[in-house]
């Protein structure tokens, strides 16, 4: 098995609802999103998933979160978009995508350098 990493960013505004604190009211982030992808097997060329390929896919996903107000994305009308629910998002979303025996194995997102949520399926 191979593990694929990518690093990539978008901005985002959300507030968190049935939150008491600072982050219920309306506030933005640059968000750094970690993806990993593996993979079982490596094609004529030895890549398991080309890093240029890897980018594409998910930065298709994220610009559909980049400078939008979160809590208007259809995903998150039933919940709220905190950084576990938007790694969630990515993961699944990437899921759709991947082919050639690649999948998903854990999505991070960081709303500081300091802070991450992790999302990643047993």
């Amino acid at each position: 098995m191979f593990e694929i990493t990518i690093k990539t960013d978008f901005a985002a505004a959300h507030r968190l609802n049935n939150y008491h604190g600072a982050c219920e009211n309306l506030h933005g982030h640059n968000f750094i999103v970690e993806v990993s992808v593996i993979c079982a097997k490596l094609d004529k060329s030895y890549i398991a998933i080309d890093f240029k390929e890897l980018k594409k896919i998910v930065k298709n996903i994220t610009d559909k979160l980049d400078h939008t107000y979160l809590n208007d994305n259809e995903y998150f009308k039933n919940t709220n978009p905190t950084s576990e629910m938007i790694a969630k998002y990515i993961y699944e979303s990437l899921k759709e995508k991947l082919e050639n025996g690649c999948k998903p194995s854990k999505i991070s997102v960081y709303e500081t350098k300091n802070s991450k949520a992790t999302y990643f399926e047993v």
